[in-house]
């Protein structure tokens, strides 16, 4: 039986999301497939083994220019004293561990606002 692959494309092209899905149904049913993908190493691949991250490191790169601001804020989020944000300021490093996603994006906007280059991690 030859068939028209064109026109099948074009048919199917015409069917709503509705007639689709029972289409779909229908197909399942009658070769007895289901919509799950095989595990093999193509499956196994880098996009596999990468999961979200839910808890960050804020990591303080530069304070630049406005060291006084950033300094400030360095107290905010950390509670450190002057002596020790200040030299956190100069030498960077991470200023909170296991952080939020939400939390770590607040404290990397606030820290960028003052005038520091922040990396989440």
């Amino acid at each position: 039986m030859a068939y028209d692959k064109q026109a099948l494309i074009d048919q199917l092209g015409q069917l709503t999301i509705m007639e689709l899905a029972d289409l779909i149904d229908g197909l399942k049913e009658t070769w007895g497939v289901t919509a799950a993908v095989a595990a093999g190493p193509a499956a196994a691949g880098p996009a596999a083994a990468v999961e979200e991250k839910t808890e960050f490191d804020v990591v303080l790169v530069d304070a630049g220019a406005s060291k006084i601001n950033v300094i400030k804020e360095i107290r905010a989020i950390t509670g450190l004293g002057l002596k020790e944000a200040k030299d956190m300021s100069e030498k960077g490093g991470v200023l909170k561990e296991g952080v939020a996603k939400d939390e770590a994006d607040k404290m990397k906007a606030q820290l960028e606002a003052a005038g520091a280059k922040v990396e989440l991690k």
